[in-house]
């Protein structure tokens, strides 16, 4: 009789546990609703990603910020054509490597990320080469024609910069492939350091220039690099179905051919008016433009520091709600990147004379009054990351390359005359105009999508690691 009780109660056991872990999550939702745990990570995540770009772009500020107060004002020039160049050869990087290795490493690769990234490295090492090269060619012809303001110099510290910060993006954003952006905060910590304290020893022994603090922002990113390369080394497991280097190049060329032409359009109404002034106006306006965009880098950065977590999220929003998710996704990154511009600019705004005087020691005040028309460059700009990342996580670069190009070729169209007329103000209306427009565009683009107008095109690719 006991042996057949215990038996029953063994039998019992099994249903008893589930009930058990009903109840438990039962009670656990009733007290903490799993949806605020989810929107709890979300925000822990995405805090940390907000903190990691933070650093990265808050030294690159900085240094800008200390160049505009210890450089001449041409020389200043020299490094904001530089840096532009910089941000170009980031942005075509951004399209070949790190844009499709969030979409991919999120999906097709998730399961072999070591040999992913070891095939990235790879991939990096031929793209960097080729940048290399064609830089210090061009920083030898611009040399040859007698360009004495820095800028030749300026474009050997990029060749050396570009390669080892996109190492560095490279290495941190695997990190967000598995949601968890801490040890690349650890990364973009020592990157900063590193930048800041060795701009302010080559500044105290006189050898500051455009070159010099290039060379920094580089050396910086190449030690921040190694530390995080042999973090992912220790974590990620070894993987025997890992994609080979012709399988990643064709899966990053496909995606990237119709991203390089969306990161150049992107690029081009923001960035071309730097050569364009010096040329109309001289190195000193340049100097003066880059002054001003100084002050919208910090929420640009922002919303590009929360890219590495939205686009992995919005692809698991659209496989598990399918069409329905577009508009989910749309309203929820853009209302994301919105809501941190508008606070930042009316305390800027307000205070806009004090920030000017404690940036640049009383420079550039002649621009001051042009600061609320940048304020909406950064405004339409920011607005822009929801549906250019929506976009992008269902694997249709291609619609937003579309968007940014109908706006670039109005906003150039018009611009170039502005700039010749207006000097630095024509400059910044033109890029206000590119971005409303940018943002107008994709936004319909997208609205078409989730009305079905596109049914052709499926809401998530299906992605094969074949050729």
């Amino acid at each position: 009789m006991e042996s057949q009780v215990t038996e029953s109660e063994l039998q019992e056991q099994p249903q008893v546990v589930k009930a058990e872990a009903e109840r438990s999550e039962n009670v656990l939702d009733r007290f903490v609703p799993r949806k605020v745990l989810i929107n709890r990570s979300w925000v822990m995540n995405g805090g940390l990603a907000i903190l990691d770009q933070g650093l990265f772009t808050g030294s690159n500020f900085v240094i800008s910020v200390l160049l505009a107060r210890w450089l001449p004002a041409e020389q200043y020039g020299s490094y904001a054509i530089a840096f532009a160049v910089f941000v170009l050869l980031l942005n075509l990087c951004q399209a070949v490597l790190l844009e499709p290795m969030l979409v991919y490493g999120s999906s097709t690769y998730r399961n072999c990320l070591r040999g992913y990234l070891k095939s990235l490295l790879l991939l990096h090492l031929g793209v960097t080469s080729v940048i290399v090269f064609i830089l210090c060619v061009s920083a030898g012809v611009v040399l040859r024609l007698g360009q004495q303001n820095g800028l030749p110099g300026a474009l050997v510290g990029v060749a050396f910069a570009a390669p080892c910060v996109v190492l560095f993006w490279l290495a941190k954003r695997a990190f967000y492939l598995k949601l968890s952006p801490a040890p690349s905060v650890g990364g973009a910590l020592l990157y900063c350091a590193l930048a800041i304290g060795g701009l302010t020893l080559v500044y105290r022994h006189g050898l500051l220039s455009p070159l010099s603090a290039l060379l920094l922002m580089g050396l910086a990113g190449l030690g921040a690099s190694v530390v995080l390369l042999i973090c992912l080394g220790l974590r990620l497991p070894s993987s025997h179905d890992a994609p080979t280097l012709l399988d990643t190049c064709h899966q990053h060329c496909r995606y990237g051919r119709w991203a390089v032409g969306a990161n150049v359009m992107m690029w081009i109404p923001v960035s071309i008016y730097y050569p364009l002034l010096s040329s109309f106006s001289g190195m000193a306006q340049a100097g003066e433009l880059k002054a001003l965009m100084n002050f919208a880098s910090p929420v640009l950065q922002a919303c590009a520091a929360l890219t590495p977590l939205m686009l992995p999220y919005a692809v698991r929003v659209l496989e598990e709600k399918g069409d329905s998710g577009i508009s989910f996704a749309l309203r929820r990154m853009t209302l994301l990147c919105v809501s941190g511009v508008v606070p930042y600019w009316l305390l800027l705004l307000v205070f806009k004379g004090p920030a000017f005087r404690m940036l640049y020691s009383g420079r550039y005040t002649e621009v001051a009054n042009l600061l609320p028309i940048v304020a909406l460059v950064s405004l339409f700009g920011g607005a822009f990351y929801g549906p250019s990342n929506t976009l992008r996580s269902m694997g249709l670069p291609r619609l937003v390359f579309a968007a940014v190009s109908v706006s670039t070729c109005i906003s150039i169209a018009i611009g170039i005359p502005l700039t010749r007329n207006l000097g630095v103000k024509g400059a910044v209306w033109s890029m206000t105009l590119s971005e409303a427009l940018s943002f107008v565009s994709a936004v319909v683009l997208l609205r078409r999508m989730a009305r079905g107008a596109l049914q052709s095109v499926p809401t998530v690719p299906v992605l094969s690691t074949s050729k």
